[in-house]
């Protein structure tokens, strides 16, 4: 079948990406559910830095792929074997399959699933199938998914069914922001109730840590970014404290105003610089956790002595070490019961033939999370 898709052919275009168009929006050809898969009708996909650091060459990735892995829509069709999902469920989709059989899928790890990994290195989905081609030629997946699409086919581990009344829109977020934010404070972190927090970088991701962050009830939630709409949002999302993190001895300033740093911050920017103000403002005996994604050679030092007399923990965080078809219900549930008002992550919409000038707004900082609507 025919779908019109958003394909990046090479990286490193230069901005305004309204002008320069590093994807293009055409019709492409796309293969209907192999064993295992299933097709979805594309309803809304978020754009995340993830996508973002492929445009910019930032994540290499093989090219020409088609972009987009924070989607919700609708089952269509069934490949053979799929007996779990019925057509017209509606579904989240997770930037990981998981085979469900390698070590880390066994020891309740699917977020490292090494099937998976291999298969989102490549550009394929698991099993190494690529379902999308344009004049003959193989395009490649992002993610196990390539959501930025009228239609996507994708293995069924790539989907988590959810409640139908869920705005699509809203939906879309859980699929990456909600996971790795709020999975990187309840699931990584294992946040105890009544501690106190750091947030650096306040993208979607960010403030689903700090909305995370508030279901555990933490009682001190520093939100550190270089926008003040961010750190405004922040305040109105439960921050308890807010500091431009260009700020002149911003790191002395947090930690003054938290006596002696916090018990656990949250690295969200996918920068060294952000993971240092992270480890720096985090207190004798904390843990620094992190989600970000920097460029693969960027390195992070840190004095070892450092670790071992002040007893540290660095943790990184993927998919919020999350078990999709348990944590995405769950979030939802959340969600439904006000606990985690995912809703004001949403800053605006957009038609898919937009998608450039949405990434020269993520490029820019400004909003949270924009969502495509299909």
């Amino acid at each position: 079948m025919k779908t019109r898709a958003a394909i990046l052919t090479k990286t490193g275009a230069p901005s305004p990406y309204a002008e320069s168009l590093p994807l293009e929006i055409t019709d492409v050809e796309l293969d209907p559910p192999g064993a295992g898969e299933v097709l979805l009708r594309m309803r809304a996909v978020g754009l995340c830095h993830s996508d973002l650091s492929v445009i910019d060459g930032n994540r290499p990735r093989p090219l020409p792929m088609v972009l987009g892995h924070e989607g919700a829509g609708v089952v269509e069709e069934l490949g053979a074997g799929v007996t779990d999902l019925k057509v017209g469920d509606h579904v989240v989709t997770a930037f990981v399959p998981s085979c469900g059989h390698c070590g880390p899928c066994e020891s309740g790890r699917p977020a490292l699933c090494e099937p998976g990994a291999a298969s989102n290195t490549a550009g394929t989905l698991i099993g190494g199938a690529r379902r999308l081609h344009r004049a003959g030629a193989d395009l490649h997946h992002h993610l196990g998914v390539s959501a930025f699409a009228e239609f996507a086919t994708v293995s069924r581990n790539s989907v988590v069914r959810v409640d139908r009344s869920l705005d699509f829109a809203h939906a879309a977020v859980f699929g990456c922001a909600v996971i790795t934010g709020t999975g990187a404070v309840i699931n990584t972190a294992d946040l105890p109730l009544r501690r106190s927090v750091a947030v650096v970088g306040l993208g979607g991701v960010g403030l689903a840590a700090l909305l995370g962050a508030r279901v555990r009830d933490a009682h001190t939630i520093v939100a550190v970014d270089l926008s003040p709409q961010k750190l405004a949002i922040a305040r109105e999302l439960g921050a308890t404290h807010t500091f431009d993190a260009a700020g002149a001895n911003v790191v002395e300033a947090i930690r003054e105003a938290t006596r002696g740093g916090v018990d656990y911050a949250f690295e969200m920017a996918g920068s060294v610089k952000a993971m240092e103000l992270a480890y720096k403002v985090t207190r004798r005996g904390g843990s620094t956790v992190t989600a970000g994604l920097s460029h693969p050679q960027a390195m992070f030092a840190v004095p070892h002595v450092n670790i071992v007399a002040e007893e540290r923990t660095i943790k990184g965080s993927y998919l919020g070490s999350c078990v999709p078809s348990r944590d995405i219900p769950r979030y939802v549930e959340w969600y439904q019961q006000g606990r985690l008002p995912v809703d004001r992550l949403l800053s605006e919409t957009l038609p898919l033939d937009d998608l450039n000038a949405g990434f020269d707004r993520l490029a820019r900082g400004e909003g949270v999370r924009q969502v495509v609507l299909l």
